[in-house]
């Protein structure tokens, strides 16, 4: 067994003890009493030359595989062993072998190999001892030389042989170990392996050859043939061992690149690289955009350092290293260096192999990359939807969402405080000075507030010139005059800061601001209604004429309507006319036929006129009435579909679905039964989930998901790109939909990154077998854009308005006749 590569010192230490082994015992083999026959028709040099020419012949005659530690060489040695312990005492063997072995490995070296004198000296000396140790078993079981072929003395000779791969195989696989830093299992194993078959076929031809000697040696002409064919058929059995080898360790690299972190990717290249091709060195250069390089560098111990280079070419390293180019269509990677071994070197399958693996390594580095720049696109979607781009604040959305967890910390009885902030004759400053002056005045107020605003505060512009603070370190007492106060001298504070002059496009000015002042446990209130008092607060102080003002709970009647709208609400699910679907459509932008139609709510208030979802939808969620309000749109939806059925026509139907309606675990059995009522497919139903939805992690929610999608019903995601975690929802629940919000449409003519959203995500869509719907579309040339951009799906205004159900049917039949044409001239005119 051969070795790749060299390590000086353990090498040549371990080659001086097994060479004085082999030199030591060829000295006291030939001082060992002979013991020739009298009338021996062979003379003594003649056996002795007989055993040299056996054991180089036995070398010459070598196969060779790859392994991970390099090149490993298999013989005749067993048989050669066997027929020599018959032909020459045992004694003379280890010489026989040191000179008939070494000259062999060296003629080899010298016509192809190349090897070092250390590697030959090891080779050289591993096989002579591990003869010596063959004949000392076979001697000490049988005394072959020269004996007749009994069963006792062909045991003696396969025990010989079997000694002899054990040591040669144990001693090759040492010094394999000791080069490469690896465990001694390895490479023994491997060898073992290649050599089981033909250490057989060894043993029955020393055996034979044994047999004939005795019978008559002229048999033996007949010999040559079948050992021809033995040695093909252990060349072909080594090579379609090899093959396996190769394509399963081919397919555990490529699968093993399936990482989405370029560091990852690249050490995973290294160690396949280095497992696939038996190499003792490999390099993964990766291009930055810079121009330098981070190179990932590993050896055959398995070790793999990485570090940052400048850029210009690598060295070459001639003809043991194959460089390949790493690339992706016109897209440059970077490059993959494969090492081979000295006595390994590279062929034509070595170099087919690593195309495909380059291949793979490239697509697999690109693919990291393309996930990087999506996530860096997504976190600044997800910084951008929560964050005012003009201040640098916290939005409204963001507001109420971290304002909520901040109240669920804080104990029951906490006080807190929210400040509203509004400023006035804000409207002047911008058509008198400009929207410049405006937005400067904007971010000097949000550095004002940011001056007040404590650790643990939470400050946000709620949009236009309106600001809040939420303030949770407060004084603490029970009966809150305490909080109150403390509250009302931070407003004042407020006031006062912004009163001082300052300039704004080059005029001196004061602000003036009303305040909005609400206090209250941290438990008696979420968000949306601090935020809702404090609003009402501040505009008591601006029609007041007073800077600041607290709220009033005596002024709010917002609270008593709220009641009342519930109660009109189970009096409207009740008489079943008041609340009426709207369906708008959505469409293939190619054909023009109808992908799907989206059922909105609307409720004709016989009091209150024509009232839309952001009417009324606050308070239903907020209430018990949710689940018949659910159950009612749902069996609204699903009558309407199943008219549809009726008629030929095949579209599906999406509803929005709340989040704290997947709080509820009979949901699933709800829309079951609806189904089966009004018999509907479960794949002609989307259930829209909200942003709120896919920023959750509650088991049950995620329960509720996967038993609706388990039972056929469709998931859409609503407004995707905008949420903190919509990356990480696909990820936990497998949905069939993504829907591009409004807000990237609407702005990307104009922005650069809502352009490049909308294209990742009909990419993401697309990587992932998912349809992608655009909302929102007002314009043809948003149309256009998005058709540019690989969407396939759109609805909103330029195609439809939402329309009554009584009118759906007949524009889905004239979508579907007009996709048919070959020109399908799609109007928006008369829609509804």
């Amino acid at each position: 067994m051969t070795g790749s590569r060299t390590t000086p010192l353990r090498t040549l230490a371990l080659t001086a003890a097994v060479l004085a082994t082999a030199l030591l015992a060829a000295i006291i083999g030939f001082t060992a009493p002979l013991a020739l026959p009298p009338d021996d028709p062979l003379p003594p040099l003649v056996r002795f030359v007989t055993a040299v020419t056996l054991f180089g012949l036995a070398q010459l005659a070598r196969l060779r595989f790859r392994t991970a530690t390099g090149m490993v060489s298999i013989t005749w040695g067993e048989a050669a062993l066997i027929v020599c312990l018959h032909l020459v005492p045992p004694g003379w063997l280890p010489a026989a072998t040191l000179l008939g072995a070494g000259l062999a490995w060296l003629g080899m070296s010298i016509a192809a190999d190349r090897r070092p004198v250390v590697d030959l000296l090891y080779i050289t000396g591993s096989l002579t001892g591990a003869v010596a140790l063959g004949a000392v078993v076979a001697t000490g079981l049988g005394r072959p030389f020269g004996a007749d072929l009994t069963p006792v003395m062909a045991l003696a000779l396969i025990a010989g042989a079997a000694t002899y791969l054990l040591a040669s195989t144990g001693l090759g696989g040492l010094g394999l170990a000791l080069r490469h830093g690896l465990p001694l299992g390895a490479p023994l194993l491997a060898a073992l392996r290649g050599k089981l078959l033909m250490f057989v076929g060894n043993v029955v031809v020393g055996l034979v050859v044994v047999a004939l000697l005795q019978l008559d040696p002229r048999w033996l002409l007949l010999l040559p043939a079948p050992l021809w064919l033995l040695q093909q058929t252990y060349r072909y059995r080594l090579r379609a061992d090899e093959e396996r080898r190769i394509w399963r360790a081919f397919a555990e690299a490529t699968s093993a690149l399936n990482q989405l972190d370029e560091r990852g990717v690249a050490l995973a290249g290294v160690r396949g690289a280095l497992g696939l091709f038996g190499a003792e060195l490999v390099e993964v250069d990766v291009s930055r955009e810079d121009g330098r390089v981070r190179r990932y560098r590993g050896d055959a111990s398995g070790r793999i350092v990485e570090r940052d280079l400048p850029p210009g070419p690598a060295a070459g390293g001639g003809e043991q290293e194959l460089t390949r180019s790493l690339d992706v269509g016109t897209t440059h990677i970077g490059e993959l260096r494969v090492r081979f071994p000295r006595t390994a070197r590279p062929g034509p399958r070595e170099r087919d192999a690593l195309a495909a693996y380059s291949d793979a390594l490239a697509a697999a580095l690109h693919d990291a990359a393309t996930h990087r720049e999506l996530r860096q696109l997504t976190a600044r979607s997800s910084y951008d939807a929560v964050h005012d781009a003009l201040t640098s604040l916290v939005n409204r959305a963001a507001l109420l969402a971290r304002g909520d967890q901040v109240l669920r910390r804080l104990t029951h009885d906490h006080p807190v405080a929210l400040l509203v902030l509004d400023l006035n004759q804000f409207k002047e400053v911008n058509d008198t000075l400009g929207h410049v002056a405006g937005d400067e005045l904007l971010r000097l107020t949000a550095a004002r507030l940011g001056e007040i605003a404590r650790p643990g505060d939470l400050l946000a512009r709620l949009g236009g010139d309106e600001f809040a603070l939420l303030m949770t370190s407060v004084p603490v007492r029970a009966d809150l005059v305490a909080p109150r106060s403390y509250a009302l001298r931070q407003a004042r504070e407020m006031v006062e800061r912004l009163a001082a002059p300052t300039e704004v496009a080059g005029v001196r000015i004061s602000v003036e601001a009303s305040v909005g002042v609400v206090v209250a446990g941290a438990g008696t209130a979420d968000m949306t209604e601090l935020l809702r008092r404090a609003d009402i607060a501040m505009y008591q102080a601006k029609s007041g004429g007073t800077s600041v003002a607290e709220y009033d709970p005596a002024t709010d009647a917002a609270s008593t309507d709220q009641l009342a709208l519930l109660a009109e609400l189970r009096e409207a699910l009740a008489v079943d006319d008041q609340l009426v679907l709207a369906l708008q459509p959505a469409v293939d932008l190619d054909t023009g036929a109808p992908t799907g139609v989206e059922a909105l709510i609307r409720w004709r208030h016989p009091r209150r006129g024509f009232l839309t979802p952001a009417d009324f939808m606050r308070p239903v969620e907020a209430s018990e009435q949710l689940g018949a309000f659910t159950r009612y749109v749902v069996d609204k939806a699903l009558g309407v579909a199943a008219q549809w059925a009726g008629e030929g026509l095949d579209v599906p139907i999406s509803i929005n679905l709340s989040a704290r309606s997947l709080l509820d675990p009979r949901l699933p059995a709800v829309i079951g039964e609806a189904l089966r009522r009004h018999q509907v497919p479960p794949e002609r139903l989307v259930l829209e989930i909200t942003e709120t939805v896919v920023m959750s992690e509650l088991k049950v929610i995620d329960e509720v998901l996967a038993t609706l999608r388990s039972m056929g019903v469709q998931l859409a995601v609503d407004d995707f790109g905008t949420g903190f975690s919509s990356l990480t929802f696909l990820t936990r629940v497998t949905v069939d939909e993504l829907k591009v919000d409004r807000s990237f449409v609407i702005r990307m003519a104009d922005s650069p990154e809502a352009a490049a959203i909308v294209r990742t995500t009909v990419g993401l869509a697309r990587e992932l077998g998912l349809r992608v719907v655009a909302e929102g579309v007002e314009t043809a040339e948003q149309r256009a854009a998005l058709a540019e951009l690989g969407c396939t799906s759109a609805q909103g205004y330029h195609f439809f308005k939402p329309m009554p159900a009584d009118k759906i049917t007949a524009v889905l039949g004239s979508l579907l006749d007009s996709a048919k044409a070959p020109v399908f001239p799609l109007r928006a005119d008369g829609a509804s």
